[in-house]
């Protein structure tokens, strides 16, 4: 199963700076703990044994690893050649929390541009999705802000985001719709306005066409 969402090219307020991603709040390891505790004794766990004892601080962890990520300012260059082809990183590999259920989501972000006077190095294409994801997400949202920081950041002539994800709300639990997935798109610039353009992005970024909306 696959559905599909597609957004305009402006910002959402989400306060992100296009010229520099900080890192998360430091998390208090020590109250999430103690939270975990009271959360797992609520729902009946018990945590007396020994392969339960630490598993609060394990929990508190863990979810502290999902929510930070490690500051970066994004490295541009000016684009002295004149390239005017598309930039494209596929298969970025997505991980990120649900903000409804506090369950994974997992999959991949393709995630391209096409150059106007300045080019990104091609690491921070991952970065941004790494930055993007470090903090509870729904996939919508998550694909329009990568899309609008590349804007933001290059004023490129065309950006493209699709996302392919996998829900564990609603594989595991709800629904049980084993096997499921979800595809988001943003497109902006000549690929939300250029057909030809929008058509070569996906083919590119080898996306099923039949499975994104029309613009």
């Amino acid at each position: 199963m696959s559905t599909a969402a597609s957004s305009s090219p402006h910002t959402d307020g989400a306060g992100d700076s296009p010229h520099a991603l900080g890192d998360s709040e430091t998390p208090n390891l020590a109250a999430a703990t103690r939270a975990a505790s009271a959360f797992l004794h609520a729902l009946g766990v018990p945590l007396d044994s020994e392969g339960r004892q630490d598993t609060p601080r394990r929990m508190a962890q863990a979810y502290a690893e999902f929510f930070t990520t490690t500051p970066f300012a994004p490295t541009t260059f000016p684009n002295n050649e004149g390239y005017d082809e598309l930039v494209i990183a596929r298969e970025i590999p997505v991980h990120a929390i649900c903000e409804h259920h506090m369950l994974p989501i997992t999959g991949t972000a393709h995630v391209g541009y096409l150059p106007s006077e300045r080019i990104i190095g091609l690491s921070k294409l991952a970065r941004i999705v790494e930055h993007f994801t470090s903090r509870p997400q729904i996939q919508e949202r998550l694909t329009k802000q990568i899309a609008d920081w590349l804007d933001q950041q290059l004023h490129p002539r065309a950006v493209g985001v699709v996302i392919h994800a996998e829900h564990s709300c609603m594989t595991l639990r709800g629904a049980h719709a084993a096997g499921s997935s979800t595809t988001t798109s943003t497109l902006l610039g000549t690929l939300r306005s250029d057909s030809r353009s929008r058509h070569e992005f996906l083919s590119l970024a080898g996306v099923t066409t039949s499975a994104l909306p029309v613009p």
